[in-house]
C-alpha cells in the first residue's frame, strides 16, 4: 500500500514547462532579407547566379575572396601578438592607425590630441555605442534624420539607443533615377535646429549614390546653419573610388569647416574590424 502511494504521488507530480513563462512573450524577429538572398542563391541551379546579397569580394566560384594585401598582413601578424585582454577602448596601435586612415595622417586634429576612439564589434557595434553615447551625452536634440533610404540595420539600431529617428529624402527612383539632391537640401534645412544626421561618407548603402564634392560643401552649409550634428558612417573606404583618400573627402572637409563630428568606420569587407571616433 505504501509503494503504491509514493508511485502515485511519483507519476501525478505536475512537469514544469522549461522556459515558458520567462520567454514565452518573446515575439519573432523579422526576417533578415540579405539571408533570405543567400538562401535564394544556394537553391537556384543555374550555373550562372550571383549573389549580390552581401557586399564581399567573391571568386569566380562565388567563394569570398581573401584579398592579397589582407593574407600578406595576416602572415606578418602572426605569432607577433598574445591574447592578452585589451584595454576597454581597444588596441591603441590599430585605432591610431584607423584614425590616421580617416582623417588623414597630416590631421591636426591626430597631432593635437584631439580625437577619442575607441574599437568596437564590427560597424553594428560601432553605431550602437554612437547612438547610445549621443542618447546619454549629446545636449541637443535627441534625434537622428536618415536618409530615404539607408542601411537596414541603422532604424532599429538608433531607435534602441534611444534616439528617436527622423528621415531626409535622399534617392529618386524610376527613370530618373539618382541622388533627391533638391529633396535632401530641403529636408535638412527644415530639419529641427540640433539635431544629429547621418551621413554616409561615401559609397551609399543600399544605392551606391554619393554627392559630389561641391554637393558636400554645401551640405556642410546646410548643417551649419541649422546647427544639425555631423554623424559618418563610413563603411566603404576605399570601395568607392578605389582611392582612400578621395573616400574621406567628406568627413574630412567638414572638419575643415570647423564641425565637430562623430564617424563610425567599419573594415568588414576588408579587414573584419571597427571602431567609432569622435574629435572635440
Amino acid at each position: 500500500m505504501l509503494r503504491a502511494r509514493l508511485a502515485s504521488r511519483i507519476f501525478t507530480k505536475p512537469v514544469p514547462r522549461a522556459f515558458a513563462s520567462t520567454w514565452a512573450g518573446v515575439p519573432a524577429g523579422p526576417p533578415d532579407p540579405i539571408l533570405g538572398v543567400t538562401e535564394a542563391f544556394k537553391a537556384n541551379t543555374s550555373p550562372k547566379k550571383i549573389n549580390l546579397g552581401v557586399g564581399a569580394y567573391r571568386d569566380e566560384a562565388g567563394k569570398p575572396y581573401i584579398l592579397p594585401s589582407v593574407k600578406k598582413a595576416e602572415e606578418l601578424l602572426a605569432g607577433k601578438h598574445d591574447k592578452e585582454y585589451l584595454p576597454i577602448s581597444g588596441l591603441s596601435e590599430f585605432t591610431g592607425l584607423a584614425a590616421k586612415l580617416a582623417y588623414g595622417a597630416e590631421s591636426p586634429l591626430l597631432k593635437e590630441g584631439r580625437i577619442a576612439i575607441t574599437q568596437s564589434i564590427s560597424g553594428t557595434g560601432a553605431l550602437r555605442i554612437g547612438g547610445a553615447f549621443f542618447q546619454r551625452h549629446y545636449p541637443g536634440v535627441k534625434a537622428i534624420y536618415l536618409p530615404t533610404p539607408t542601411w537596414g540595420n541603422h532604424i532599429p539600431i538608433f531607435k534602441d539607443s534611444g534616439l528617436e529617428v527622423r528621415r531626409y529624402r535622399y534617392f529618386t527612383p524610376g527613370e530618373g533615377v539618382g541622388l533627391d539632391w533638391a529633396g535632401a537640401v530641403e529636408d535638412l534645412k527644415n530639419a529641427e535646429e540640433g539635431a544629429i544626421v547621418l551621413l554616409h561618407a561615401c559609397a551609399h548603402n543600399p544605392t551606391g549614390i554619393d554627392p559630389t564634392p561641391e554637393q558636400w560643401k554645401e551640405l556642410s552649409n546646410v548643417l551649419k546653419s541649422k546647427k544639425l550634428f555631423p554623424f559618418f558612417d563610413m563603411a566603404y573606404q576605399g570601395f568607392a573610388s578605389g582611392d582612400t583618400t578621395k573616400d574621406a573627402f567628406a568627413p574630412r572637409y567638414f572638419i575643415e569647416q570647423g564641425h565637430q563630428i562623430a564617424l563610425c568606420q567599419s573594415f568588414a569587407k576588408v579587414m573584419l574590424s571597427s571602431g567609432i571616433s569622435y574629435h572635440n
